[in-house]
């Protein structure tokens, strides 16, 4: 059996307000010809195909529309589980209708898929976090453990748990015992697969992923991730890589664009995966086209700065412009920049031999909002103004905390 593992897709992503539509186009278009080219049967998109509950329209069409040309009237079948940015109710919105073009789509790690016929292919068994499909005369048995919040994890394991103490046990401990009773559902006859989107303790964040642990509490031993798997698809981290602990069988495959500045340094891919019945994965890896890659210009003073963007003013970029300086650059030089190249994200000044001091009463501190007293406080920390993205993770988290208290 072939399988694509993909994941992170974050349809209606943008880059400190502007724009990635394009480029997710073009992937998307990537990656149906990857399908196509590589005769794949089976493809899994391991959470997060958008990046808000709420996606743009325009998003949930190339989504559906990339669903269809996958299917090829049901020759491919395709797995799509729910991450933490998606909502699982508008994701499986379209199961009836994703049934006939051979799409499964899981929202829940409870999720009881129905049996019945999927495009060209069979699902023959189903059980709360398990399938069994028939894909040319191939049986495999996936367990599917879509983003599991620990609000999600108390409502599939508190009707086993019969103490005060079990209903302590920790994050870790629940996503063991979860996988460990769904891998009583493996076969030696049968291709035996995972697919989950979560954060395994050791792998390498990318720097866009939206934390889905706080204070480490989401955040799961590769050991506890089912041990007689033959492969496990993992979402969430946008690097690729593999996970401790699990002896090279559980996988980040990553994001397919660059959503941020700290994830220009490693190349983006989705994996191949080759397999059968008591056999070891045989894994390639398939690099994906970066269109429009993000780039930092390091420059000293504004006239460096100005000489830079002017040099690569049609290069078809996402820049990150940082220059060294002595004074603040003023709103006027900004936009004199910004009308020099265009698709500048941030331009952040460098301060040398210089600091902010904040010179507000505790009085005045006491009428400020949660964002100005953050932003007081960066600038006396680091010389300069935060960073938009940055003060929108601040209020996230912040909006987050007072959701959980």
């Amino acid at each position: 059996m072939k399988i694509l593992h993909t994941s992170d897709w974050h349809l209606g992503k943008k880059l400190d307000g502007f724009s990635r539509q394009d480029e997710q186009q073009l992937f998307l278009q990537d990656f149906v010809k990857i399908v196509q080219q590589n005769d794949i049967d089976l493809v899994i998109i391991a959470g997060d195909v958008y990046d808000t509950s709420t996606p743009p329209a325009f998003a949930e069409k190339m989504f559906y529309d990339t669903l269809k040309q996958i299917s090829n009237n049901g020759k491919t079948l395709t797995l799509v589980i729910a991450g933490n940015h998606d909502s699982p109710e508008r994701l499986t919105s379209a199961t009836p209708l994703a049934m006939e073009h051979g799409i499964i789509m899981i929202g829940t790690p409870k999720t009881v898929v129905p049996i019945g016929n999927y495009g060209n292919h069979q699902l023959l068994n189903s059980g709360e976090g398990f399938i069994e499909i028939k894909i040319n005369d191939e049986n495999a048995i996936i367990l599917t453990v879509p983003y599991p919040s620990e609000k999600r994890l108390n409502e599939i394991l508190y009707e086993e748990m019969t103490s005060e103490n079990d209903q302590k046990q920790s994050y870790t401990d629940r996503i063991k015992e979860l996988f460990s009773t769904l891998e009583d559902n493996y076969r030696d006859d049968t291709i035996n697969l995972a697919v989950s989107h979560l954060f395994a303790m050791g792998s390498e964040e990318g720097g866009s992923e939206r934390s889905i642990q706080l204070g480490g509490s989401y955040i799961v031993d590769g050991k506890c991730l089912p041990q007689n798997a033959q492969y496990i698809a993992l979402g969430h981290v946008h690097k690729p890589q593999i996970v401790p602990s699990t002896n090279k069988k559980a996988r980040y495959c990553g994001s397919p664009l660059h959503y941020n500045k700290k994830e220009i340094s490693y190349e983006k891919k989705c994996f191949l995966v080759e397999i059968a019945p008591n056999t070891d994965a045989q894994i390639t890896e398939i690099p994906l086209k970066v269109y429009k890659p993000i780039e930092i210009w390091r420059c000293v003073g504004i006239d460096d700065a100005i000489n830079k963007c002017s040099e690569n003013a049609q290069k078809d970029c996402w820049v990150y412009l940082e220059i060294e300086t002595d004074e603040y650059i003023s709103e006027q030089q900004i936009k004199n920049l910004k009308s020099i190249k265009k698709d500048i994200v941030e331009i952040a000044p460098i301060i040398k031999n210089q600091t902010y001091t904040s010179n507000l009463t505790q009085q005045e501190k006491d009428q400020l909002s949660f964002e100005e007293l953050f932003c007081e406080f960066y600038k006396v920390q680091r010389s300069v103004e935060p960073t938009n993205e940055l003060k929108n993770l601040f209020l996230e988290i912040m909006e987050m905390d007072n959701e959980t208290n």
